[in-house]
Formats: structure tokens, C-alpha cells, sequence
């Protein structure tokens, strides 16, 4: 009697093990089957709303800035290329940002009716907040949502992007 307790007891904690471990590799592989070439999908929260306002990149130490748009780069598809708005307060950006980027107090608008670019020291004067994410999630390949602002909602609310890769 005691042999088949334990045969039980063994069989019940493989059981255990096994299942957890499948939770484990159903995540793994959701992570690994992203593809990260390709422009990217970056989905952000900042510390305040900067929804309006240009970004630009800093170096590592936010002592200068080491990227910044040209006049014509304000714009995607046509518009201003502000970022697309999605659930929980999260953006989808569409300008091109990274875990080093910082706002300028110019909106976008602003920015496009420019003659030309400020001085760099001028811009770097106009930083109105030098560490302003609060995650950065880089959901891979953008052209690989067939209806991208559905499926991003989907992922927000469904509580998966601790799936993908966290910049920030």
C-alpha cells in the first residue's frame, strides 16, 4: 500500500512539473517566435502626457543629443506623426524613439513650420523632461499585424506584453 502511495504521490508531482513547465515554454516561445527585423513595433507610457510634443535622442549619459528629426521627419503617412493612442494609456510610436529618448517642449506642429533645424544647443535647451518613459516594449516587426492597432489592444488588454521585449 505504502509503494502505491508513493507511485501516486510521484506521478502527481510529474504532473505538476510537467504542466508549469508548459506554461513556461508556451511563453518562451511566444517570445521566440517574434520577429525582431524590420522596423519595429514600440509600444510606451510616459511619466507625463507628451503626446504633442517631438522626441529626440540623447546619449547615454543625457548630456547631448545625438539623434534628432529632420522637419520633413515629423510626418508619417502624410500626417503629423504623432503616436497612435492605444488602451491603459499605452502609445504606439511613430517617430522613432528608444530608451533614451527625450521631449522637447515643440509639438510636432510647431516643429514642421520651423525654417530649419534649432542649434543643437538651442534644441537641447528646449528638453522639457531628459527621462520621461516608464516602459518601452519592442512587440517586433511591424508589418506583421494584419489590423496592428486591434491586435496592440488586444495584447495591452489581454496583459501579454510581458511577453515581448522590455527596453525600458
Amino acid at each position: 500500500m505504502l509503494q502505491i502511495k508513493i507511485t501516486f504521490i510521484a506521478i502527481l508531482i510529474s504532473e505538476v512539473l510537467i504542466n508549469s513547465c508548459g506554461v513556461s515554454r508556451k511563453n518562451e516561445q511566444l517570445n521566440n517566435s517574434v520577429d525582431y527585423s524590420g522596423p519595429p513595433t514600440l509600444v510606451y507610457k510616459t511619466r507625463k502626457d507628451y503626446y504633442k510634443n517631438v522626441p529626440v535622442s540623447l546619449s547615454v549619459d543625457k548630456s547631448k543629443i545625438v539623434s534628432y528629426p529632420a522637419i520633413s521627419d515629423v510626418y508619417y503617412q502624410g500626417k503629423l506623426s504623432y503616436p497612435t493612442k492605444l488602451e491603459n494609456g499605452y502609445l504606439l510610436d511613430n517617430r522613432g524613439i528608444n530608451t533614451n529618448t527625450a521631449f522637447l517642449s515643440l509639438t510636432y506642429e510647431e516643429y514642421s513650420k520651423l525654417k530649419k533645424v534649432p542649434k543643437l544647443s538651442e534644441m537641447y535647451s528646449l528638453i522639457i523632461d531628459k527621462n520621461p518613459l516608464l516602459v518601452l516594449y519592442n512587440l517586433g516587426n511591424r508589418y506583421r499585424f494584419n489590423n496592428e492597432i486591434k491586435k496592440l489592444n488586444e495584447i495591452i488588454k489581454s496583459n501579454k506584453l510581458k511577453y515581448f521585449k522590455r527596453l525600458k
